[in-house]
């Protein structure tokens, strides 16, 4: 368990914390979560011991590995693979220890630690990790050195993964991650062994990765129990309960004063007079709770323009050698909001280029309206802002004809205020420099928005409000985007990118994170071949087995009826889930003395998230073997 103990801690003099404390059971997933500068990320310094407390305690079990991603990320002729083994170094040293021991008490105790710790696996996981991270096979043989800065964050990443310390402490691991590789991520922290806190932003990791909430706030720590919706539940119903006790109390200290005023002079009245003098001294104040600053974007209407805005014939599209994309036969009006689905490499960022017109087509046509006004918005154009100008500066290069109020008023409108204004943007935080590069994607007022991962860097609450900036955006709108909270409230197509092709995608986002999450068919296959082998013994094979007929109705009448009782099972399972959410968003849960009774829900309600994974799986498995019948 990790105990935080009263803890104290400044900065040049600003608290971060004071007299804080929180209690992480083993084995518990957490996310740590709180406004942009509060000390989240401190507070990991703090528990791995680089920096000093000045007051409480910071306590772990004896022996307890602490581990999280180097802020030196890899970059050598090692192999990725070679690397992440490397990052298990009790591994590492038992292994190269096991070539050179002579004592047979050490060797047989090098070995049943190696078993214990289950080394001999180490390349096949490892392996796993890298692969679930982006790496295919051929990759994973490369020499770090080959890669790029935010490719090798995602080795360092892979390595904290392998070693599998006791507590793994995680900083905003999606931001290097693409969508197939930030859901992965999600599973696979789930079934962590050990404990985990996360910082993060993204939404969907915080509700599907997490079972409690760690929020940091005014200094103080707060552990809320379930996912992030559960918590931002929870938290503003406290909020409204605070809020209404402040108002009654100040409503009852007026009353109070108003009677003193009133009969202090009076001498028939003086004594309760002076009794409620002592009544309003010994009123402990309740603090109304502050308002959140609220986290604005604004963007420039785009007049209307007659459809299509772009359309492409039998278009292809590359980079001098064979085309990436070919045969795309697509359009693209105003009022479309359209998600780029598609694994890494398949080319997503080569259609978000066409389109932006930063690549001319190989073949086939491209037709813009010729008034076609377009914003593009990708990762790397954040690191391309001058370091040492201000967001004034930056914009009076960009409109050098227009007044400084309205460019102010420009900076406003995304959350830059008089402050950020004028500090050099070397100075500004990751979400800060991510709101100017929107800002100056927007400043045209395009017909056509393009964001690469445009939510990297920023905060929950700015997510949000991007969420409603770009629902009240009149232009067309092409996402790419490893939020998937951001996608299912944005966009109303979805465009899937496999092959060299482009195509509508058919499903929803969740049969799309169900088809990405779900084994290869050759493992698939493998796993069957597995269970009929276990279930046959050691029976030897047929030599020539006979083509299998397909299945007969009352077969498929049978397969109907396992399907509709796993999908009663996920639909019980659904209103469990919706009854014991709202049993944990009740304040009054928390209060002293029912520690043990929030504890107990708290454990159905993880139990209940188990059960609807499996249930969930069961349910894919009867929807697969009644489809493959019904095909037959």
């Amino acid at each position: 368990m990790l105990r935080i103990s009263d803890i104290s801690y400044s900065v040049e003099g600003r608290p971060l914390f004071q007299g804080a404390s929180a209690s992480i059971p083993e084995g518990h997933k957490v996310g740590l979560v709180g406004p942009n500068g509060a000390g989240k990320t401190t507070l990991f310094r703090l528990i791995r011991g680089e920096l000093t407390l000045d007051g409480g305690d910071l306590s772990l079990p004896s022996r307890a590995k602490v581990g999280g991603v180097a802020q030196e990320v890899p970059s050598s002729s090692t192999s990725l693979l070679d690397t992440v083994l490397a990052a298990d170094e009790e591994r590492a040293r038992l292994l190269s220890e096991s070539e050179t021991a002579t004592d047979p008490h050490r060797i047989a105790d090098i070995q049943t630690r190696l078993v214990d710790i289950d080394a001999w696996s180490g390349e096949a996981r490892a392996s796993a990790i890298l692969k679930g991270l982006g790496f295919d096979t051929e990759a994973q043989a490369q020499p770090c050195s080959d890669f790029s800065g935010g490719w090798r964050m995602r080795v360092a990443l892979a390595g904290v993964l392998f070693a599998q310390p006791d507590l793994l402490l995680l900083d905003e691991p999606t931001n290097y991650l693409d969508l197939e590789g930030a859901l992965w991520l999600e599973s696979y922290l789930a079934r962590y062994p050990h404990t985990v806190i996360v910082i993060s932003h993204d939404r969907g990791l915080l509700n599907r990765a997490v079972g409690s909430i760690l929020h940091l706030e005014e200094r103080q720590l707060t552990l809320y129990q379930g996912n992030y919706d559960t918590f931002a539940r929870t938290r503003a119903l406290r909020r409204e309960a605070q809020a209404a006790q402040a108002k009654k109390q100040d409503a009852r200290r007026a009353h109070l004063q108003g009677f003193v005023d009133r009969f202090r002079a009076k001498a028939s009245k003086a004594k309760q007079a002076q009794a409620r003098v002592k009544m309003l001294e010994k009123m402990e104040p309740i603090t109304a709770p502050e308002e959140a600053a609220k986290q604005v974007f604004t963007f420039p209407e785009p007049e209307q323009l007659s459809p299509p805005i772009i359309s492409m014939e039998s278009t292809a599209v590359g980079y001098g050698g064979p085309a990436v994309l070919h045969h795309l036969n697509l359009r693209i009006d105003q009022d479309d909001r359209i998600a780029l689905l598609g694994r890494n490499g398949e080319g997503k960022s080569t259609l978000s280029k066409l389109l932006a017109d930063k690549l001319a087509p190989m073949e086939g046509k491209i037709t813009r309206s010729s008034k076609l006004r377009i914003g593009y918005f990708a990762q790397h154009q954040v690191d391309e802002l001058i370091l040492d100008e201000t967001p004034l500066q930056h914009l009076i290069s960009a409109r050098p004809n227009e007044g400084q109020a309205k460019l102010r008023a420009r900076l406003a409108g995304f959350g830059l205020r008089a402050e950020q204004a004028e500090t050099a943007v070397g100075k500004l935080s990751g979400g800060q420099k991510a709101r100017l590069s929107l800002l100056l994607a927007t400043l045209d007022a395009p017909h056509l928005l393009i964001l690469d991962e445009p939510t990297n860097h920023l905060d929950i609450e700015s997510r949000e409000a991007l969420v409603s900036a770009l629902t009240e955006y009149s232009g067309a709108v092409i996402l790419v985007s490893h939020d998937m909270h951001l996608l299912g409230l944005v966009a109303d197509r979805l465009w899937l990118v496999k092959g060299g092709n482009v195509a509508p995608y058919e499903g929803d986002l969740e049969s799309y994170r169900a088809e990405l999450l779900a084994p290869p068919a050759s493992e698939k296959a493998g796993k069957k071949a597995k269970r009929v082998k276990a279930a046959k013994g050691t029976a030897p094979a047929p030599a020539a087995p006979e083509p299998a007929a397909p299945p007969a109705r009352a077969d498929r009448q049978t397969l109907k009826r396992e399907l509709r009782e796993a999908e009663l099972r996920v639909e019980k399972l659904t209103e469990m889930i919706a009854k014991l959410d709202r049993i944990l968003a009740d304040p009054t849960l928390y209060e002293p003395g029912r520690a043990a009774e929030a504890e107990k829900w708290s454990k159905k309600h993880a139990e209940a998230h188990q059960a609807m994974g499996r249930a969930e799986a069961l349910w894919l498995e009867a929807l697969e073997r009644f489809e493959t019948a019904a095909r037959a």
